[in-house]
């Protein structure tokens, strides 16, 4: 990866993200004000506020749907002042983007929709089988491979879609409320999971209202106020 330094960001070996004074605005409501953050590997970030705080604008800045208004973006190798619009897949293919609802295909088997997202992007097709298995066996399906996504409760699906996010070995991944449609004993396993897989050196940026779960497995943790980030103090919960 090209070394970045932005002004005013100490940049350190390993960062996946970098914001150097970011300015966004969605209309005239001010999304970010110079904001300047370092997202590094293998590190779990939590990003909680209001609703309308923006939350997920700031995911878009990090997949590029949006760009800055100023300052700077970057992601990997990739820097929204100077990337394409044709590069843009690209960047995609190298994240992993989970959302609140699940958006499995309801025709295909478990396995079926973790290949999908490989067959169309020019994986060879003797890879795909292996690169499926591997990541089912991640999120603890493998036994669930030739289901429908109809027959799988909230939580397993979620975490098909976890599977079909970590099937291209992204080196970042971007949950938006991924827990925003389960009960709290599941919602727990899910931000386990996640939190399992950042330990593996992938950054993964959690969305998220529930600030019950961020008690109850604490890590860094931002606040998105007024176009400020804010850093949020933290403790597990007692029991």
């Amino acid at each position: 990866m090209r070394r970045f330094k932005p002004q005013g960001v100490h940049a350190t070996n390993g960062e996946m993200i970098v914001l150097d004074k970011v300015t966004l605005y969605r209309g005239s409501k001010v999304i970010l004000d110079k904001q300047s953050l370092e997202i590094k590997r293998g590190e779990l970030l939590y990003l909680i506020g209001a609703s309308g705080a923006g939350k997920s604008s700031f995911l878009k800045l990090l997949y590029m749907d949006l760009l800055p208004d100023e300052g700077e973006v970057q992601v990997g190798e990739y820097r929204s002042s100077t990337i394409k619009r044709k590069d843009i897949p690209y960047l995609r293919r190298n994240l992993g983007i989970v959302f609140q609802e699940f958006r499995l295909f309801e025709d295909r088997t478990v396995y079926e929709n973790i290949a999908f997202v490989l067959e169309v992007t020019d994986v060879r097709a003797k890879e795909i089988p292996k690169k499926v298995s591997a990541a089912l066996s991640e999120v603890g399906l493998s036994q669930k491979r030739n289901e429908y996504p109809r027959n799988l409760s909230g939580g397993e699906q979620q975490r098909v879609a976890i599977a079909r996010a970590l099937v291209r070995e992204p080196f970042v991944l971007l949950a938006d409320e991924p827990t925003g449609n389960l009960d709290p004993e599941v919602s727990l396993e899910i931000m386990t999971l996640l939190k399992k897989i950042s330990l593996k050196g992938i950054a993964v940026v959690v969305v998220t209202h529930d600030y019950n779960i961020v008690k109850q497995l604490p890590s860094r943790t931002l606040r998105l106020k007024n176009g400020v980030l804010e850093d949020v103090e933290t403790s597990p919960v007692q029991h």
